[in-house]
């Protein structure tokens, strides 16, 4: 990690709510995605990330806020760096959450976020107070106080979007690559395998799945992985057990890719989310 940069990490046993605070300077993170709504916001500094097709620059106050799956990077591009605050809201917890506050939610549809970035000084507040009450470890009553007026405030920045398996922009080979990989995540798995669960070559798949989902179909297959690996190092799995299970080749392989995306180690993100002895 580049000197001077620093992440404080927990998580919540009663919502599986993780909480972060950081600071980085220079390149912060590779693209990568979670499996996670992500809202926070940035405390100090100017902080950069490019997601969906577009550079956004947050800084002191601004509020930012990802869907699950969404490949975004991180990096600094000023001397001083930059510090943010987060909440990983868990998708299911979300949306029965957000769902109990309407009289009548749509059904078969789910929760999409339509700006990434935006001013919103009651939502950083609302941000910060649940962080405080959630990161903290603050009474249950607290914890549950802060969490509702938070989303509260969500509700206006969440649309409903009806679900759709197959997106009918998506070319069909590539999303029966993405099916495949997402099935076999744990296989040693070659292009010409994912070809032929596609159903045409390997290099019309390849600029086919990158034009699709952002990443190549290798990277994505790593995020794939290191997706799993957060919720397996999460419930106490050892690095080298969660390398072994993921077909990573040794545990300080999984380690390096597991910093490029996230900014800590494996034994690092278990010993916060887990309580369980490094």
């Amino acid at each position: 990690m580049h000197s001077g940069n620093w992440i404080d990490l927990a998580q919540d046993a009663d919502t599986g709510i993780e909480t972060l605070r950081a600071h980085f300077k220079g390149h912060a993170y590779d693209p990568h995605w979670h499996d996670s709504y992500l809202i926070g916001f940035t405390e100090t500094g100017v902080q950069q990330f490019r997601c969906r097709q577009a550079r956004n620059v947050s800084t002191p106050g601004k509020v930012f806020f990802l869907e699950p799956g969404e490949i975004h990077d991180g990096d600094a591009p000023t001397a001083g760096g930059f510090t943010y605050r987060m909440l990983y809201l868990d998708p299911q917890w979300l949306e029965r959450e957000v769902g109990a506050l309407f009289e009548e939610a749509p059904a078969d549809c789910q929760l999409s976020v339509p700006q990434v970035l935006f001013d919103d000084t009651r939502m950083a507040a609302a941000i910060d107070a649940a962080f405080q009450a959630v990161h903290g470890q603050d009474l249950r009553i607290v914890r549950q106080a802060a969490l509702d007026e938070l989303l509260g405030g969500l509700t206006r920045r969440l649309h409903w979007r009806k679900r759709v398996d197959n997106h009918p922009r998506l070319p069909l080979a590539a999303l029966r690559a993405r099916d495949y990989l997402h099935a076999n995540l744990m296989q040693d798995i070659d292009l010409d395998d994912l070809a032929r669960a596609a159903g045409c070559d390997r290099f019309r798949l390849s600029r086919a799945f990158k034009e699709a989902f952002g990443l190549p179909p290798h990277a994505y297959l790593v995020q794939l992985r290191l997706a799993r690996a957060r919720q397996l190092l999460g419930r106490g799995l050892a690095p080298a057990q969660v390398a072994a299970d993921l077909g990573f080749a040794d545990q300080s392989h999984l380690g390096r890719w597991f910093r490029r995306a996230y900014g800590v180690t494996p034994a690092y993100y278990r010993q916060r989310c887990s309580k369980l002895p490094d």
